[in-house]
């Protein structure tokens, strides 16, 4: 076989980095800009203007109310169809770790004990070019049996178990909105970040999954219609084609984190039904993408602080139910929300609280009927596992859970004027913090950060920022000291300037001065208080990303 033609794609604006010659060969980026020639110019006509996002977006700003799609109402009223019967090495999805794809996370979410682990390109991973290369090296190092670690700092090693002790690896690449502006087609176009996280992992590691006993299996962010899913579907075949594997090998897993995409559940298994596993139910996200939609919707819009609305709030009641139902009808298995909670190793105090809090949301999950929960920390694996033990016993799943007596109407998934606690000043201040601590993070590379004992992504970021810009912009007030203060830029900047101080007094001069605070301070604000809402906060924050 003759050697592929030179790739079309050039790689700028970046360092050499060891071992990039393995992943960044010339056949895989033959097979990214193929993907790259096809399928960007169907990604920029689903988020380019006028186009599904900005005319559903435009819709709800007018009327602030959504509905199920009446042209798709024949797929929802026909019974017949399924989804693929799931591969054996995702039947049973009961606990699911998620995290990054650095080098010691690689090896102790596969250790873990659960029985899958979200290797995350996405929303847990600041991507550096530097976190996209070696994290891709990572996961080829995983499947050989090459990787381990040693941890300079405690001298600690790491090694993977037995391969039966292994979890299953879901992959989850960026979302269609983002870029890689370190890989360029010939008229300097970048390729979607999506297409580079998905092409590299898939060229190289599709048959030697398959040679495992598994498969390429993808988690899909940040999906707004079932028309996205579709454009994935024909990324999958056109890529299993390409590669020489059986049309069906992929599976897809789609996080419901959005909003309009609660209301096309249905559309989305049907279009992925060949190479779907399932649905999520991604809360942060979700919560995120109610604020941006209708954030002209006035107070009957507004959320209060962001752990104030629980899973059993009526509306995220009603969104988890539909899931269920939705996916058990289908076929999918239904996969639950994130116990973001990081133990303690000084406070058991705090563990034991936040250890009750975790059993009891993985206890209603498995009630429910989810198939499986997710969980950011290894010691919170037994919590969930233990949970969902209880009630499957030695199922897999409990698919045959149909529940047919869940009857959600399309106004009881934006019924968030049902929640009876409001925003409180603490709300705001907590918002400021994490949204500043997060963010400084990011720009230096990590993106997933154990902020006041719980593991933050971009989504809580995401969440923390589009309620300061709620509030302000709804004129909520609040009660402190004593006195009613409404929500402003100015009581905005000066809890950021206080916190900016505190963090100061917190670290030391020398670590402030090394760290990116001001700027991310700045940059918080900025997406915060501007008064064209920025769609994304990872989008201005890319930018300013170095590396």
């Amino acid at each position: 076989m003759s050697a592929p033609a030179p790739s079309p794609l050039a790689i700028v604006d970046a360092e050499p980095l060891p071992r990039q010659e393995e992943v960044l060969t010339d056949a895989a980026l033959a097979f990214v800009a193929e993907l790259h020639r096809r399928f960007t110019p169907r990604r920029d006509e689903l988020l380019a203007r006028p186009a599904p996002r900005a005319e559903r977006r435009a819709e709800i700003a007018r009327t602030s109310t959504l509905d199920f799609l009446p042209e798709t109402a024949a797929i929802r009223a026909d019974d017949s169809w399924r989804v693929a019967p799931s591969p054996e090495a995702l039947n049973d999805r009961r606990v699911e770790i998620t995290g990054p794809t650095d080098r010691k996370m690689t090896i102790n979410a596969l250790n873990s004990g659960a029985r899958v682990w979200l290797a995350d390109f996405e929303d847990a991973s600041a991507p550096t070019w530097e976190n996209v290369v070696t994290g891709q090296v990572n996961m080829a190092d995983a499947y050989t049996r090459s990787i381990d670690f040693t941890d300079e700092r405690t001298g600690k090693s790491y090694a993977l178990k037995a391969p039966e002790e292994l979890a299953t690896v879901v992959m989850r690449p960026r979302g269609w909105h983002l870029n890689e502006r370190h890989l360029v087609d010939a008229e300097g176009t970048p390729v979607p970040g999506a297409l580079v996280d998905f092409g590299l992992y898939f060229f190289h590691n599709a048959q030697r999954l398959l040679d495992l006993g598994k498969g390429p299996y993808f988690y899909l962010p940040k999906t707004e219609s079932h028309l996205e899913a579709r454009l994935w579907n024909d990324v999958f075949v056109f890529a299993q084609d390409y590669v020489g594997i059986p049309q069906g090998t992929v599976r897809a897993t789609v996080l419901i984190e959005t909003i309009t995409a609660a209301y096309e559940m249905e559309e989305i298994l049907y279009e992925l039904r060949d190479h779907a596993s399932g649905l999520n139910a991604g809360r942060w996200d979700y919560l995120f993408s109610i604020v941006k939609n209708f954030r002209d919707g006035g107070q009957k819009f507004v959320l209060p602080d962001r752990n104030a609305v629980t899973m059993t709030a009526p509306f995220m009641r009603a969104y988890t139910e539909l899931l269920v139902r939705t996916c058990h009808k289908r076929g999918a298995h239904a996969i639950g929300g994130m116990a973001a909670f990081i133990p303690s190793r000084r406070d058991e105090e705090v563990n034991k609280v936040a250890f009750e809090k975790v059993k009891a949301d993985k206890d209603r999950e498995a009630g429910d009927g989810f198939d499986g929960s997710w969980v950011a920390h290894p010691d919170l694996v037994p919590i969930a596992m233990a949970s969902f033990d209880a009630v499957l016993g030695d199922r897999p799943n409990q698919k045959d859970r149909l529940r047919e007596d869940v009857d959600v109407k399309a106004a009881d998934l934006i019924a968030v004027d049902s929640l009876e606690a409001r925003p409180t000043y603490d709300g705001l201040v907590n918002a400021v913090q994490v949204g500043i601590r997060y963010i400084e993070a990011w720009l230096r590379g990590l993106g997933a950060v154990a902020i006041f004992n719980l593991m933050e992504d971009a989504a809580t970021a995401e969440i923390s920022r589009s309620q300061i810009w709620q509030w302000i912009n709804a004129g909520v007030e609040f009660e402190h000291d004593g006195n009613m203060v409404k929500a402003s830029p100015e009581l905005a900047r000066e809890i950021a300037a206080r916190e900016l101080a505190d963090i100061r007094a917190e670290i030391g001069e020398e670590a402030f001065a090394a760290g990116r605070w001001q700027q991310a301070h700045d940059l918080l604000l900025t997406v915060a208080l501007d008064e064209d809402y920025a769609d994304f906060l990872t989008l201005p924050a890319y930018e300013q990303l170095t590396g």
